[in-house]
């Protein structure tokens, strides 16, 4: 269709600098081409009435050897995605190793460009690449589940917390009674031994079981957190204060658990944490075996197959709460 437009352009007498302008194509791309034509030594109206197939065999240019490379190093591209995840992994070595498979392979610049415009048809426009081991979300839900009492029928509210690795979107999800800070760094033990591994800093909210005084840009952590932190080697590092952008992954985590667990058990009735714990860890078994529509893997395989190995190892026993105060003698 560009050649058809080109002989277009140059029947009405434009220049080569005037079509490569029209038609958005680099001059030193126009100008091999208009060469090549005027060598066929037939007029541009002539050329025309050529079809797609004689006008294409005109160009040695668009050969079937460039296809054969192209088609060698596409064919890398699902793994060069998944390598990238790892920490330490850059293009220009996953280029130096395709490049000693295929010495007549792309040159640098031409690797990034083909590889840049296969990421741009199977991501979104601004989506943010997490490496493997480097974070660990976690929030609480806005909705609340319920249990209830066997002998007065009371119905309790329960907080839900949901932790996820967005590297692998490997999810943690389970009930508990509050948001307090014994809930809340209890339900952070889970989690981690839930992975079997802690990564290098772990992103809560500004709530207050973990943050003492809230800021945009400098928040407070309790000593508790602190400690929390130092026991499994990881760096405590709240989102900023209304920046929900900051914690998209895991808001996005919490509207999937309002779909996939939430909903699947919303008839039935739990008569004591322990038991909705359990219902929850069924729903969310379910959930992280799921494929995902665009990786078309499961959460919990890309977790064993990419992040898993580079977690920190968990020390022997779980973090024990401390109390601290100030006391006068």
């Amino acid at each position: 269709m560009d050649i058809r437009q080109l002989l277009l352009l140059k029947i009405k007498g434009e220049s080569n600098r005037s079509c490569s302008k029209i038609l958005s194509i680099h001059r030193n791309t126009i100008d091999p081409y208009v060469r090549l034509l005027n060598a066929c030594e037939l007029s541009y109206t002539e050329l025309l009435d050529f079809s797609d197939v004689d006008l294409l065999e005109l160009f040695p240019i668009s050969s079937n050897s460039d296809t054969d490379r192209y088609q060698q190093l596409s064919q890398y591209f699902p793994y060069f995605k998944k390598e990238l995840l790892r920490p330490g992994a850059t293009r220009e070595v996953l280029w130096r190793n395709y490049l000693q498979k295929h010495p007549e392979g792309y040159r640098y610049t031409q690797f990034n460009q083909h590889l840049n415009t296969w990421f741009n048809q199977i991501k979104v426009s601004g989506k943010l690449e997490h490496k493997a081991g480097d974070k660990l979300y976690i929030d609480y839900t806005g909705k609340k589940l319920e249990i209830v009492d066997k002998q007065t029928g009371e119905v309790t509210p329960v907080e839900v917390f949901v932790g996820i690795l967005p590297c692998s979107h490997y999810t943690y999800v389970e009930a508990s009674l509050s948001q307090k800070r014994e809930d809340f760094v209890q339900s952070i033990n889970k989690c981690l031994s839930f992975y079997g591994g802690s990564p290098k800093a772990i992103v809560p909210d500004n709530l207050k079981s973990a943050v003492t005084k809230a800021s945009k840009y400098e928040p407070i952590l309790n000593k508790s957190l602190k400690s929390l932190g130092l026991h499994y080697s990881s760096v405590i590092n709240p989102t900023r204060c209304y920046s929900p952008q900051d914690k998209a992954l895991v808001e996005g985590a919490v509207k999937l658990v309002y779909q996939r667990i939430f909903y699947p058990i919303r008839d039935m009735i739990f008569f004591s944490l322990e038991d909705l714990n359990k219902q929850i860890q069924i729903e969310l078994e379910k959930y992280n075996k799921s494929l995902m529509s665009k990786t078309e893997t499961s959460r919990v395989k890309q977790f064993l197959d990419i992040e898993k190995h580079y977690l920190q190892a968990l020390p022997p026993n779980e973090y024990q709460l401390k109390n601290y105060k100030k006391a006068k003698v």
